[in-house]
């Protein structure tokens, strides 16, 4: 069964920064491109930043370039995100993705198959 777990969601002040992680298991964790994604409330999910199999290839949003950095471990199966300067409009639900048609950084949400259950991110201004 493929689970995907994200944590290290929470309630941080403008400027301020957070790590989230996304432990998977159940599937060929280096064989997968990893995405980040997110959603705020009356919003559609939208995409924030994705890597490739072992790193070489990162993706990201105009809105967090700069900001933003998303990495992996694979021999820990876990993809980060660490966000720093943030905003209040970077409040959402931030989910993690996993798609494992090639190697590749892609940043459509019909193009990840498995997706984790979210963690809240709260930026207070």
């Amino acid at each position: 069964q493929v689970q995907l777990a994200e944590s290290g969601g929470g309630l941080v002040q403008a400027g301020g920064s957070l790590r989230l992680s996304c432990a998977v298991s159940g599937l060929s964790f280096s064989r997968y491109a990893m995405g980040w994604f997110r959603q705020a409330p009356g919003k559609e999910r939208e995409f924030v930043a994705a890597v490739s199999w072992r790193g070489g290839m990162t993706n990201y949003a105009e809105a967090v370039k700069g900001r933003f950095t998303i990495s992996r471990d694979n021999g820990k199966n876990t993809v980060y995100l660490q966000m720093n300067s943030l905003k209040p409009e970077d409040t959402a639900v931030y989910y993690c993705a996993a798609d494992g048609r090639a190697d590749w950084a892609p940043g459509g949400v019909s193009e990840y198959d498995y997706w984790g259950q979210g963690t809240q991110v709260t930026v207070s201004s």
